[in-house]
């Protein structure tokens, strides 16, 4: 019994290792490569549909980045995706009063604006993302064009079946092959 206890003991001593020895874990991130991009891995989780996992992520880019307007409108675009509509809608308003000429961020607050039924606020922050955007955004356009029906007709049904609006997608990622959100 006592002999089994000590070889235990030297066969966890041995896993331990010291300083030079890796052990049993993997090893971590080597202290001269490039952290990844939080915000470039958070868009690729919100892609997948994996919106938990991305909002660490942004959580993680914004911890690196400190909180400016990207890291902002990412982390409200998450909140969104979750249904946590009172922090998005907060994150968003922080990102559009720190830039108000980012149009994602605009049309994201709008379609936040939607979901909470205050469709005239939301016509107007559409307005403003349309014009911030030269009208270059189809998502914008689209729901630009979707929030004022509704603000004209209240009773407005459109032809789809279920229309919902859509987020625009964030700068940082290649926008090749990539459907919006």
């Amino acid at each position: 019994m006592r002999t089994a206890i000590i070889a235990l003991a030297l066969a966890l001593s041995a896993c331990s290792g010291g300083d030079d020895t890796p052990g049993v874990f993997a090893p971590g991130r080597a202290e001269d490569a490039p952290a990844a991009d939080g915000l470039l891995t958070g868009h690729r989780l919100m892609e997948a549909g994996q919106f938990e996992l991305a909002l660490q992520a942004y959580t993680r880019a914004a911890g690196e980045d400190g909180l400016n307007v990207d890291t902002l409108s990412a982390l409200g675009s998450a909140n969104l995706r979750l249904g946590r509509l009172g922090q998005a809608e907060r994150l968003m308003r922080r990102a559009v009063a720190l830039d108000p000429t980012f149009a994602p961020a605009l049309n994201n607050l709008g379609v936040i604006l939607m979901e909470r039924g205050e469709v005239a606020e939301a016509a107007e922050t559409f307005r403003r993302a349309f014009a911030t955007d030269n009208g270059d955004s189809d998502e914008i356009r689209a729901n630009l064009r979707l929030a004022l029906a509704r603000l004209q007709d209240p009773g407005y049904v459109p032809t789809q079946e279920n229309p919902e609006f859509q987020l625009a997608p964030l700068p940082s990622v290649s926008q090749e092959g990539i459907e919006p959100l």
